[in-house]
């Protein structure tokens, strides 16, 4: 397995959507890639940190105060 070839099962890794044999596959390859691992432990933690939060409502004006911070952020704008 390449890391192009985990990279596209990590999706079907984490909905349990691999056979048996993907499954062995991706963890031979964690195992001896640390790069990939990185990335397997990382999605990993990120969707237990988005499980276990709540939604949080924000106000009107905090929801477009962070929008148009994000949005200038994303294009150069300061």
């Amino acid at each position: 397995m390449t890391c192009t070839d985990f990279l596209s099962q990590l999706t079907d890794y984490f909905d349990g959507q691999i056979s048996a044999e993907l499954l062995d596959e991706v963890r031979r390859h964690t195992a001896e890639c640390s790069h990939c691992e990185v990335v397997l432990d990382t999605t990993r933690q990120t969707i237990l940190v988005y499980r276990n939060n709540e939604a949080v409502d924000l106000s009107p004006e905090l929801r477009d105060r962070l929008h148009t911070a994000i949005m200038a952020k994303c294009t150069g704008k300061r």
